[in-house]
Formats: structure tokens, sequence, C-alpha cells
């Protein structure tokens, strides 16, 4: 127990307390900037069993806040990177590995191993999945969300708790609906709330009061404020969970239809304007003549300002956000309209190509 003296000699944990975190078995979902520093300080703890499911890979813009991989492990499934790691900081414990997505086939008989789920992900459908399996298995799901330099943490479904659906009832739309591969996060901020979504299991695991349900912690990494939201119990919306099949949500985007148009060809067209729908402030800046900004979600309420007239090259950072703007232009009737291949970055490069 050398390992966990330090654990030890606090009076809230002590001996027996060590041994209800090596008795402990917690899922993981999602081994990204979350999941990393949740499955580092558990391991190091000690939790006797962890799982972890994840389909994705690692990938090198990964590295600036997924501090649990190196450039070696750059390509690999993320759940098997992480087990890898893992094992090296506790060999001790037993570590799970699933590299699948979390789906309505597995999501109820893997929560079923588990006595507490870690929400890491950062898609909406999946959130309100966790959530739902959750409610169905009678799992706390302790839950964490960034958005560039805001975190939020909270613990749903402990002790009859409130759920995620008592704060956020239903997904949002496709057109309200960004992650950080979009605009961006603070590298440090995963580690602050991952961190935090750690505490939180060992409190659920020690039953130490105080733990994080029925408020949302908010915290802004800017100002380093904090504030909390109340979040009143829904025991109707929970209710029909609990009564009805589990269920995907999903998300739509119906982005079939859409034309893509390379830089090059777009950059020989006349009388066109180039949309720039990324909130303000993203990099990279452009400076055109034909140039225009509008974030996309503000787009809606400033259609008045696109000339309806001229053919709209709609662009963002990587692709999605303009896709959804221009679903929002067709539905108001601006017919021609394009969705620019390789986004903001691609522009400013041929921009620099071409002064040369």
């Amino acid at each position: 127990m050398e390992r966990y003296s330090r654990h030890i000699l606090l009076n809230e944990v002590g001996q027996k307390g060590q041994e209800k975190i090596s008795n402990a078995r917690v899922l993981v979902v999602g081994a990204g900037g979350l999941g990393c520093p949740v499955l580092q300080y558990l391991t190091a703890a000690g939790v006797g069993e962890l799982g972890i499911i994840d389909d994705d890979l690692v990938e090198e813009s990964n590295l600036q806040r997924q501090v649990l991989y190196g450039t070696s492990s750059l390509g690999l499934n993320k759940a098997k990177a992480a087990k890898k790691r893992l094992e090296d900081l506790n060999p001790s414990i037993v570590i799970h590995a699933y590299s699948e997505k979390l789906s309505i086939s597995n999501a109820i008989s893997l929560f079923e191993k588990y006595n507490i789920i870690v929400d890491g992900t950062d898609n909406f459908e999946t959130r309100y999945l966790i959530n739902d399996a959750a409610i169905l298995t009678k799992r706390p799901v302790v839950y964490g969300a960034i958005y560039k330099f805001e975190g939020q943490l909270s613990v749903f479904n402990y002790k009859d708790g409130p759920s995620y659906r008592c704060l956020f009832p239903e997904p949002p739309k496709n057109t309200e609906a960004i992650n950080c591969s979009q605009v961006g996060v603070l590298g440090v901020l995963p580690a602050i709330i991952g961190s935090m979504q750690a505490n939180e299991v060992l409190k659920i695991i020690l039953g130490i009061k105080g733990v994080l349900s029925g408020k949302l912690y908010c915290y802004d990494a800017k100002t380093s404020n904090v504030h909390h939201i109340k979040i009143t119990k829904n025991e109707l919306l929970i209710n029909e969970i609990k009564n009805r099949p589990l269920k995907q949500e999903v998300v739509l985007s119906c982005t079939a239809n859409i034309r893509e148009i390379t830089v090059e060809k777009a950059l020989k067209k006349a009388n066109v304007i180039f949309l720039d729908v990324r909130e303000m402030g993203e990099e990279p800046t452009l400076e055109m003549d034909n140039y225009q900004q509008i974030p996309l979600s503000k787009i809606s309420e400033n259609l008045y300002e696109i000339n309806a007239d001229s053919e709209i090259i709609v662009l963002c950072q990587g692709g999605e956000r303009s896709k959804n703007a221009i679903q929002i232009l067709i539905q108001n009737n601006f017919n021609n309209c394009h969705n620019l291949k390789g986004g903001a970055p691609a522009l400013l490069a041929q921009l620099k190509h071409n002064a040369v």
C-alpha cells in the first residue's frame, strides 16, 4: 500500500477508503481531452477496474491537450493506446479497452459491468445515449464539457438526482452543435475539468459529502471566475426514459445536395462573395475585397446583409459549419451557394501563393 500512502493518511480515506477505491469499477466514455486526465488520476488512485471506450485514433492535433499520448501513439486507437500507457502507470489494476463506438447495442451491457460512468465525449448524440442508458441501469454519470475557454461539470443520476436531460431536454439543432475541432480549446482546460471529474468519481466511491449533483459548475479559464446553475429534477422526463426502449438521438444534417468548390476555382469566379461563418476572432484572419463574415450562430438574423444576386462561397475552419450555414441559406432561397473545400486555411494559403 506504499503507492497509496498519501491517500491512506487522509481521515476521509484511510485503509478502508482505499479498499473501496480498489473495489470500484469505472467506465470512461471517450479517451480524449477530458478522458485523458480522468484516466490518469483514477489509475494513479488505484481504481480497481477501469473501462475505456473510444473508437477514435490519436491524431497530431490531439497532443496539444491529450497528454496521455505521445508521438509514438499517433495513428493508434485511443482506448488501446491509453490502456498501454496506463498499465505502466499502475500495473496492479485491471484495464479494459473497447475500441468501438458507444451505441444502443452495447451501452446497457457495458454500463451494467461498472459502478460509475464518466462522460468524456464531445458530441450530443453520445451524451444523450450515456444519460439514458445510465438512467436505465441506475448508474451515476460524471459529466464534463469544454468549449474554447469555458468548462462545465456536474454529476447526473446520482442518488435519484437530476439527469442531463433535466438540464438539456432535447439535443440542439445541428447548426448549433460545435466541437473543439471547429472552434478550438485552450490546452490546459480539459486537464482542469477532467481532473475535477476524477475528483467527483473519488467522492462518490468514498461517500464524501458534497457530490456535484443538482447543479452545473461553470468555469471561465480567462478570468478564473466560477458560477453554479441550479438543476431541477424533471420526474416526468426521467420516467419517460425509464418506460421506453433505449434510442439513439440524431443531430441531423441534410448535406447530401451541398455543392463543394475548390479554392482555385472559387478565386477565378466573378461576382462572388466569400462568406465566412466562423466566430469573430478565429484564426486565420482573411482580408479580401469580396469577403464577408457572419458567424453561424447569427446568420439567420442577418440574412438581409447577404447579396442574394451574388454567388456565395461559404467557408469555415473545417467544413461542417459552412455546410450548416448553406442549409440555412437554401431554406431562405439563397440557391447559388458552394461550400469551400479546405475552408479558411486553404483560402489563406492560396492567397499567399498568388501574391508571390
